[in-house]
């Protein structure tokens, strides 16, 4: 029997399967995909907010400055990808000056540092390719960029390395009470636990249903964005925001941690959970909404666009509750800041837990630290392709992925059987080629390492392939 288990391998359930494997207990985690962060926390942002857009005296207002204050130590000590590049909001009119205002005091009750309101000149002083139409703008210091994908990719791992057993591939179908705790129905096993926490992003309502508990509701929200070549990461230094609707925090313009252009997103509620495909519509409004805020981006760069869904709840704010089955925890509606607020979202969930009676122990040998699997590459690095060293022999020529590092992110305790699987590890295929040069040849790298045949090693599937071609025929558009 296990102490804990947790269902879902995405953001929020790795940061609590890491922070509890600080501790002498037996924990598991299950999930339904193949790898782990393959939902909400793949398709996101990857911002690091500042905290100054949620309500005083809500869960995510709390969470999400204490989440913001623990990403450099997170980085210091697994180097997943995160720096802190500071935001903006514009306002382009004086009827959006107010909402900066609004912005900048819920900022300073919830405990934002950093913070302050600039007319359109000092704006531009700090992000001189913004339109000319910006009037106003609230800056804040301490947000930042992460690469969500490779944060999770992380936490697993070094979760694994402290005794955590992820179980992939394991959907859960039944939840079963009983006197010692919980008998976890999978389609491939039946898992047995004292403690239950249920982090399953959109599915958190069904897991909760499980359970009995048939309030809670997720409706997809689903956001589309375009990534553009490296070629455009000059026209902004920050995150660049719009003035916050109803639907949320609106078009973003960024650099990402690889410094990558992206845009996006919107906010359309949809029915389906797993429908993450985009249109040519949207990505046109996506369009002309981010150059709205900086004019020169050229639509010609876009490599790719994508989707991701966010699980939207029928509470007002987030609902992360031990009461309601003894032994279970539900996190239900973790939508964005939720990225941000993932850290310390695990440490709420620790305390829960010690008030639910389970007793805590400190491991002495715990391993902080996990090594990066993507070497930065100096301007002597010799690498070629085809050379007989691993250290040298690129694969990837775009992002200038060697072999050996491909071969690293085989062997860190999370099966790899895919090229996407391989790309989120090291950003192999994620250049201007989208793989069609190196994709055949990790195809055959990952045959050689599995002993496999090549014909079971998935190249990047139909759908990212449908989802670039989106992206280069809306990029012929208003250019």
């Amino acid at each position: 029997m296990y102490d804990i288990c947790i269902i879902g391998a995405g953001t929020v359930g790795m940061n609590i399967a890491r922070e509890l494997s600080k501790y002498k207990l037996n924990i598991c985690v299950l999930e339904k995909e193949s790898d782990v962060s393959c939902g909400c926390s793949k398709g996101n942002s990857g911002i690091v907010h500042g905290g100054y857009s949620d309500k005083p005296g809500t869960l995510k207002a709390e969470l999400c400055i204490k989440g913001n204050r623990m990403y450099e130590q997170l980085e210091r000590e697994l180097h997943f990808g995160y720096r802190q590049t500071g935001s903006f909001v514009l306002a382009f009119d004086d009827e959006e000056i107010p909402i900066l205002k609004k912005l900048y005091d819920y900022g300073i009750a919830n405990g934002v540092k950093g913070l302050k309101i600039m007319d359109a000149a000092e704006t531009k002083q700090h992000e001189p390719h913004l339109s000319e139409a910006v009037k106003a703008s609230l800056y804040c210091k301490n947000a930042g960029v992460a690469s969500p994908y490779e944060f999770v990719i992380a936490l697993a791992e070094n979760a694994i390395a402290n005794s955590v057993t992820l179980l992939l591939e394991h959907e859960v179908e039944s939840i079963k009470k009983t006197a010692d705790g919980f008998v976890i129905g999978t389609n491939k096993e039946n898992i047995e636990t004292r403690f239950l926490v249920n982090a399953a992003g959109l599915y958190s309502d069904a897991i909760a249903a499980m359970a009995g508990i048939n309030d809670y509701k997720i409706t997809p929200h689903r956001g589309q964005y375009v990534i553009l070549d490296k070629e455009q990461s000059h026209l902004v230094n920050s995150v660049i925001f719009q003035v916050p609707t109803k639907l949320g925090k609106g078009i973003l313009v960024t650099t990402t941690y690889h410094g990558n252009l992206m845009i996006g997103p919107n906010a359309e509620e949809i029915d389906d959970k797993d429908d993450v495909g985009t249109d040519e519509k949207t990505l046109q409004y996506i369009t002309d909404t981010a150059r709205k805020s900086v004019p020169d981006i050229d639509m010609r760069k876009s490599l790719k666009s994508f989707a991701g869904n966010r699980p939207k709840s029928n509470q007002p704010d987030w609902i992360i509750d031990g009461n309601r089955v003894p032994g279970m925890i539900n996190l239900v509606g973790i939508d964005s800041p939720g990225l941000t607020s993932s850290p310390a979202i695990a440490l709420k969930v620790i305390d829960i837990l010690i008030n639910n009676g389970l007793e805590l122990a400190k491991k002495t040998d715990f391993a902080a630290e996990r090594k990066p699997i993507i070497i930065k590459k100096t301007n002597d690095f010799k690498g070629v392709i085809d050379s007989p060293d691993p250290n040298l022999n690129i694969i990837c020529r775009c992002e200038q992925v060697t072999e050996a590092e491909i071969i690293d992110c085989l062997h860190r305790g999370i099966p790899v059987k895919s090229v996407d699987a391989v790309g989120r590890r090291t950003r192999a295929s994620y250049g201007r080629c989208q793989s069609n040069f190196c994709g055949p040849r990790i195809r055959r790298l990952l045959a050689r390492e599995l002993n496999l045949p090549i014909e079971e090693i998935p190249a990047k599937g139909k759908e990212s392939s449908e989802l670039a071609q989106r992206a280069k025929r809306i990029s012929l558009m208003k250019m």
